[in-house]
């Protein structure tokens, strides 16, 4: 094998490999250090519930993750996607009990970023926060 092959052996390695990671599912299981005692087992997929599953009907009070998912996008409009899962990451952290509904926020800001960047644009902006739940609402509306 010459230089030339390594090299494109190489090259194509350092491309593809981290994609197949985050795509294969190294993080789709995460354990939550959080959890109390009694939810020992408590972990966080790619299945999680839909972002306003918990709100009551009829209820005036918004849920939690609902209002979240507002300011969240309403910040992705202001500034860019990026921004918004930065700001989703810093909110599970400080709130873990939202972390259950960290898929599908990140799955409603990526179609609220192909909305504005269009589904080239909003992949761009794609990384690894709630598994790869923004790359799958980006994926979603195309």
């Amino acid at each position: 094998m010459n230089f030339a092959t390594a090299r494109r052996i190489g090259r194509t390695l350092a491309l593809v490999l981290p994609v197949v990671l985050v795509l294969s599912g190294t993080l789709a299981v995460t354990r939550v250090p959080w959890a109390n005692d009694a939810a020992e087992s408590q972990v966080l997929t790619a299945s999680a519930k839909h972002a306003d599953a918990d709100a009551k009907p009829g209820s005036a009070e918004r849920a939690p993750q609902r209002a979240l998912l507002d300011r969240l996008t309403r910040e992705l409009h202001r500034k860019d996607p990026g921004s918004a899962l930065t700001s989703l990451q810093k909110e599970i952290s400080r709130k873990p009990s939202l972390s259950e509904h960290c898929t599908s926020l990140a799955k409603a800001l990526g179609r609220a970023a192909v909305q504005k960047y269009g589904q080239q644009g909003a992949q761009s902006f794609s990384r690894p926060v709630c598994d790869t739940s923004f790359a799958t609402g980006v994926a979603d509306v195309g």
